[in-house]
C-alpha cells in the first residue's frame, strides 16, 4: 500500500457512494484499486500512462474520474467527507476557500472589476 491509497476507514467512507455497477455486459475494474490509481496521478503529478500497473489501467482510471464528475459523484464524496471534519471540529470554514484562483493574468489581460 501506497501513502497515496485510500485507508480501510476512508474506503468505508465512499463505497456507499459510488454508481452500482451495471448488471448487464462486462465487469467493471474494482472501484478501490482505480480510485487509488486516480489518487496516486492526482497526487504525484505524472502522466496518465506513466501509471504503476497495480493501479490497472490508466485508461479506465482516466475515463472513471471524468465519468464520475460528470455525474456528481466526486461532489457527494467531498460533502460527506467534509461532513466527517465538521462532525469531528476538525474543518474550520474561516480558513476555507469555496473556488479560488491564484494565477496572475495573462501579459495584456483586462483586470478585473
Amino acid at each position: 500500500m501506497r501513502d497515496t491509497d485510500l485507508t480501510d476507514r476512508q474506503w468505508r467512507l465512499i463505497a456507499p457512494l459510488l454508481p452500482r455497477e451495471n448488471r448487464l455486459g462486462r465487469h467493471r475494474a474494482d472501484d478501490r484499486r482505480t480510485i487509488n490509481g486516480i489518487l496516486y496521478v492526482l497526487r504525484v503529478g505524472c502522466r496518465w500512462k506513466d501509471l504503476p500497473r497495480e493501479y490497472g489501467g490508466a485508461v479506465t482510471c482516466w475515463r472513471r474520474l471524468k465519468t464520475w464528475q460528470e455525474r456528481g459523484v466526486w461532489s457527494r464524496i467531498l460533502r460527506v467527507l467534509l461532513g466527517q471534519l465538521h462532525k469531528r471540529g476538525r474543518l474550520k470554514l474561516s480558513h476555507s476557500y469555496l473556488d479560488a484562483s491564484f494565477a496572475p493574468a495573462k501579459r495584456g489581460a483586462r483586470a478585473s472589476d
